[in-house]
């Protein structure tokens, strides 16, 4: 990490730490229930900021790296394998087509990401409610889950670039596993999730290997009993959701690996992609049920995904570029929101007596 990249990425971290502190100690420091309103409002400053940051890749995304001259950008392009042209004695024009190309792979990230994660908010529905916890702590957990969240995917990430750039063949086999788990959610998309807290892995972890509280305490993640330091509940299920975190992250960023390999890339739409995960929680926390058609879409997007990633060198060949993969990505996404909404699930019997 030379000094731009360090500034640039240094600058990026406070701007997301002044964002999180406003959140937690302004507008969430009473706990309460996030209403549909609050959320909306919330997921329309996350959606105008990650816009906002795009713009400014579109106009300054040359400074993450400092490139000064055309030697610098030739550097870059090869390392990351970013296809853009450029221009002869004309740095000028060069880096404003490196600006383009790097602007439309942040969105093309982040919109995959935002996609993967919705179906990470099937889960983490599936999880508070089996915990019974109550709505007014939601916040709470997925505030402190996204904090974890962060940085686990700062250490995937450039842990990744770092072996995809020493072993290249690496890309191959996160092409093959983002296809067999674009079949296998395709194959198991009617089955509904079910969970057992007592049986759950993470819960026997914690009871083994931490004195856990046999109830809630409000919001507390630590409790001190007769002299003892334990654990809640509340902290249980946050490991849990933190568990179930690295797992998409397993799938999501071999995924946006696979439109770009700068890492710097991948990990501010990953941000910006996560951080909206929260408000988009509560936004769809009523009615997730009603994109029945959703993992379809995302089964579709990740076969896509794993298919371009194993034929780079020919999808280049035909002037296949990174504009065409989001113009895919977002017809993808878009067709599976409009068709559950015009094709409502029928329900069944069982369905209705609950």
């Amino acid at each position: 990490m030379n000094l731009h990249e360090l500034l640039f990425f240094g600058g990026f971290l406070i701007f997301i730490g002044i964002m999180l502190a406003l959140d937690l100690d302004i507008f969430h420091k009473r706990e309460h229930i996030v209403s549909t309103r609050e959320a909306t409002a919330w997921t329309i400053v996350w959606i105008m900021l990650s816009i906002g940051f795009y713009a400014q890749l579109n106009y300054f995304g040359d400074k993450i790296h400092g490139i000064d001259n055309l030697e610098d950008l030739k550097s870059i392009a090869l390392k990351y394998n970013q296809p853009f042209e450029i221009i002869s004695e004309n740095l000028e024009a060069s880096i404003d087509n490196y600006q383009k190309v790097l602007s439309l792979e942040y969105l093309t990230g982040y919109l995959i990401e935002l996609s993967l994660s919705v179906d990470n908010i099937f889960v983490m529905i599936l999880i508070l409610s089996a915990f019974k916890v109550e709505k007014r702590y939601y916040h709470r957990v997925l505030f402190w889950g996204i904090i974890g969240a962060i940085v686990f995917r700062f250490l995937f990430i450039f842990i990744g670039a770092v072996l995809i750039a020493k072993f290249h063949w690496i890309i191959y086999i996160f092409a093959a596993f983002l296809i067999y788990t674009s079949i296998r959610m395709f194959l198991t998309r009617e089955e509904k999730d079910e969970m057992n807290p007592e049986q759950h892995a993470i819960v026997k972890l914690a009871s083994k290997y931490f004195a856990v509280h046999h109830r809630f305490e409000g919001n507390k993640f630590f409790i001190k009993l007769n002299g003892r330091r334990m654990i809640t509940p509340l902290f249980v299920v946050l490991l849990i959701i933190e568990f179930t975190d690295l797992v998409f992250a397993v799938d999501s960023i071999p995924a946006i690996f696979a439109v770009t390999r700068d890492p710097y890339i991948v990990f501010f739409s990953n941000v910006f992609a996560i951080l909206g995960l929260r408000s988009m929680f509560f936004l769809l926390l009523g009615s997730i049920n009603k994109f029945h058609y959703f993992k379809v879409g995302l089964s579709a997007l990740l076969l896509f995904i794993g298919l371009k990633m194993l034929l780079t060198n020919y999808l280049k060949s035909i002037g296949f570029t990174t504009i065409h993969s989001l113009i895919i990505i977002a017809s993808i996404i878009f067709i599976s929101i409009v068709a559950s909404l015009l094709f409502p699930k029928k329900k069944n019997i069982e369905d209705a007596s609950h």
